[in-house]
Formats: C-alpha cells, sequence, structure tokens
C-alpha cells in the first residue's frame, strides 16, 4: 500500500480538525483516511476498508507513537498496542531541537489544544533535562499560553537529534521560549535549508 501523509491545512477531502491535527492520509493516490485524536492514547479512525486498515495505522504510529488505541466510527476497537508511560513534564526542564516555530502551524494547533495535558511530545532524558524530539509548535504554543506543563514520554532519538541540539544551543535556543516564531513562507526557507545543508554534509 502506498501512503501519502497530508501535511497542509487546506484540503477538501478532510475536516479541518484531521487537518489541524495532522491525522490525514491518502492510501494508494485516492482512498482518503482520517484520524481523529480523541485523548492522549485513543484515536478514531475513519477509513473505507477497516480490514486494510494496518500498514495506515502503522504509518500514523510513525508520527504519534503515544497513541495506542484505535476505535471505528462505531467506536469498535480496531487496534490496540502496548500503552506507553506518558508523564507530566515541566516546560522549563525542555531542550528543543529546532530552533523556529511556523506561525501557521501555531494557530492550527490552538484550534483543537485546549491545555498543556493536551500536548503529548517524544522526548529524551540527558543531563537532568529533556530534548524534545516533535513536537515544537505545540510546545511552543504551551509557553505563548503561560502553561507550565505538557504531557511526554520517552522515545527513541537519532543520532543527528543531539547536533540539532548543540547547534540550537550555539543560536541561543536554550529553552522553549527562546524559538523564534517566523511567517510559513520564511520558516520553510531557513528551516529547510538548514536541515539540507545538515544532511548534505553527511553525505
Amino acid at each position: 500500500m502506498d501512503i501519502e501523509r497530508i501535511n497542509s491545512y487546506t484540503d477538501p477531502r478532510f475536516p479541518q480538525e484531521i487537518l489541524n491535527q495532522h491525522g490525514a492520509f491518502i492510501a494508494d493516490g485516492k482512498y482518503p483516511c482520517s484520524f481523529r485524536i480523541t485523548d492522549e492514547t485513543s484515536a478514531e479512525v475513519d477509513y473505507h476498508d477497516y480490514s486494510q486498515i494496518a500498514p495506515l495505522i502503522e504509518n500514523f504510529r510513525f508520527y504519534a507513537e503515544h497513541i495506542t488505541s484505535f476505535r471505528d466510527k462505531s467506536g469498535n476497537i480496531i487496534a490496540e498496542f502496548p500503552k506507553v508511560n506518558i508523564f507530566s513534564l515541566s516546560t522549563d526542564l525542555i531542550q528543543p531541537s529546532q530552533f523556529y516555530a511556523d506561525e501557521d502551524k501555531v494557530k492550527a494547533v490552538s484550534g483543537f489544544i485546549r491545555s498543556g495535558t493536551d500536548i503529548v511530545i517524544p522526548v529524551m532524558k540527558k543531563d537532568g533535562r529533556y530534548i524534545s524530539l516533535d513536537g515544537h509548535t505545540r510546545l511552543y504554543y504551551a509557553v505563548t499560553q503561560g502553561w507550565k506543563t505538557v504531557r511526554a514520554f520517552e522515545a527513541e532519538v537519532n543520532d543527528y537529534v543531539l547536533e540539532f541540539v548543540e547547534e540550537a544551543k550555539k543560536r541561543g535556543v536554550i529553552s522553549v521560549e527562546k524559538m523564534e516564531l517566523l511567517p510559513h513562507s520564511e520558516y520553510e526557507i531557513k528551516w529547510n535549508k538548514f536541515c539540507d545543508d545538515f544532511f548534505a554534509s553527511k553525505k
């Protein structure tokens, strides 16, 4: 099965809530599949053929490992996985592995996040703090709202993330508050250029 994740916030095939949560996928170029996160460990799945849902769930969980229970539109369980250990984490203890926040993404997450408990991010513990491996938009939104804690779980990390962290520290990004908010077009240029240059240097 060929699976495409929809990363834009405008697509007539999906409800806005699904797009804002990055829960929109297309299978084999024509079959839409929606994942609507309902709580910190569960999601509702809308797909035309639940007997073929396993690859789509696997793809979705690559981005949202903490979601371990999946139900169909009628509330029937279609897949379950071992739960991950989710805990409360002070934003003061988080070291970002990115430098920028995207204005469009911040606006999108503001549509469904109501408190710090709605934010679940993967982290790596290091030197008494936690490196954020993903979810930087949600973290940035949290600190702008004055929320002091979010939810987190420890996850496996790629080696390059530690180099991203070192670069963040060089740029003075030692906390979520220090991330720079950029218009979407500028974010795409600056962040994508950094990533492209970084990975090109590793070849």
